[in-house]
């Protein structure tokens, strides 16, 4: 007994030594140390909830028009044949007048823009993706992409901007890292703009089962379009060359006519599908007002000439109607950063309520790198969106691709996911 205490005691003596007399102090007066404060992660509203159809003020949860304009003062709203449209002021974030802003609908090929805010800070421009089988067999292949050729980054930026190629857009989202990780990306995107309507499973738009937007996250997203001078540079270019091979160039006109034909047109994207219909962001200024509009499930070929009106609107009332709500600010932080792989994976939205019970769709820059990881549920709904375009989306086979001599003047947009 006597040796083993003596044990003890020596055993006592070496660790206090090691620990030294900071140790030993407060081992002889314990100090209770409250335990770091630990944030808990941002609860991101459920699809079609009130608050997340109330993002932005109270008055957009609406399913019809909101406007505060007394009857028979200004220039008249519009009545545009679209289920959803939004017109706000980009510098102020003020929504002078909505139509079911957060209504869901397919997003078409505008969902290409939150796929280009997404990638261009991440992906080095002129850095060189190789297509993969899964990019060149999307339908329409509209840039021509070739299995197993590579593309400088920034010709697949304009040619998903300019003829809206949907090759381009899976050959950018690989190029972060897999198909999965740059779809998780996208999704983490809309969640970092507090863009809660925003499901996307395709970063082309083309038709997936549950992929949805609203005009509201769509005018969020076309807002950081605007703050990326890298976005708006390709956004704007009016003809690009675009080589699909060696000795093949093909000259790249821009669709978007709001460039050439509307006073102050600054930029935008078109789109269309059988299920979405016409979809459309447009972006203007005059007189130092920057207006964006977004335009849903709108009658086809007829999204440009109603976001025309709704600007011409937007830019006769701006400071002249009480705004009926505004776009809210992204969330602090950087996105892939941080909380942003759980906000990816783990906060997709309930599918119990879609909208108004009505889915209008079918269902400093670095090298191409992986992005952060993520969890199942951001694998699974990327993997999903894969094996849907892998089947080459037969369906679209029906679709019509529009040209120029087949709309109004200038209007010229691919029909599947254009």
């Amino acid at each position: 007994m006597r040796r083993a205490a003596r044990s003890a005691m020596v055993l006592a003596a070496i660790v206090a030594a090691a620990l030294g007399p900071t140790a030993c102090a407060a081992s002889a007066r314990p100090v209770r140390h409250a335990a770091p404060a630990v944030r808990p992660p941002r609860a991101i509203p459920a699809l079609g909830s009130y608050a997340a159809r109330s993002v932005g003020g109270p008055l957009l949860a609406s399913t019809g028009t909101v406007v505060n304009q007394p009857a028979g003062q200004g220039t008249p709203l519009p009545n545009v044949p679209a289920s959803a449209w939004v017109v706000a002021n980009a510098a102020t974030g003020q929504v002078l007048a909505a139509k079911d802003p957060h209504g869901e609908y397919g997003p078409a090929s505008t969902l290409k823009v939150l796929t280009a805010v997404t990638l261009i800070p991440r992906l080095d421009p002129n850095s060189m993706v190789v297509a993969s089988q899964l990019a060149t067999s999307q339908q329409p292949n509209s840039a021509g992409l070739i299995t197993g050729r590579a593309y400088r980054v920034a010709d697949l930026f304009r040619a998903l901007l300019l003829i809206s190629a949907n090759d381009a857009a899976v050959a950018l989202t690989e190029a972060a890292g897999s198909f999965a990780t740059g779809m998780a990306l996208i999704n983490g995107e809309a969640r970092h703009l507090q863009a809660y309507d925003v499901v996307a499973k395709l970063p082309n738009g083309l038709p997936a089962a549950g992929q949805v937007v609203s005009a509201y996250d769509e005018a969020l997203i076309a807002r950081q379009a605007l703050n990326m001078p890298a976005f708006m540079a390709y956004d704007q270019t009016l003809t690009s060359q675009f080589e699909v091979k060696p000795n093949d160039t093909e000259t790249l006109v821009n669709q978007n006519y709001l460039l050439t034909k509307y006073p102050g047109g600054i930029g935008g994207k078109i789109g269309w599908t059988v299920s979405s219909e016409a979809t459309y962001i447009g972006l203007a200024r005059r007189n130092g007002v920057t207006l964006i509009v977004t335009v849903l499930h709108c009658t086809s070929l007829q999204e440009i000439t109603s976001a025309e009106q709704l600007l011409d609107w937007g830019f006769a009332m701006n400071g002249k109607v009480t705004p009926v709500g505004t776009l809210v600010p992204p969330l602090a932080g950087t996105p892939g950063s941080g909380a942003a792989p759980a906000a990816i994976a783990g906060t997709a939205h309930s599918p119990a309520r879609v909208g108004n019970s009505r889915r209008h769709d079918a269902a400093g820059p670095v090298t191409p790198a992986p992005g952060p990881s993520i969890g199942a549920t951001g694998y699974a709904l990327a993997a999903a969106g894969a094996a849907v375009a892998a089947l080459g989306l037969s369906g679209l086979a029906r679709t019509r691709r529009r040209t120029a001599a087949a709309q109004p003047p200038g209007n010229s947009q691919a029909s599947a996911g254009g």
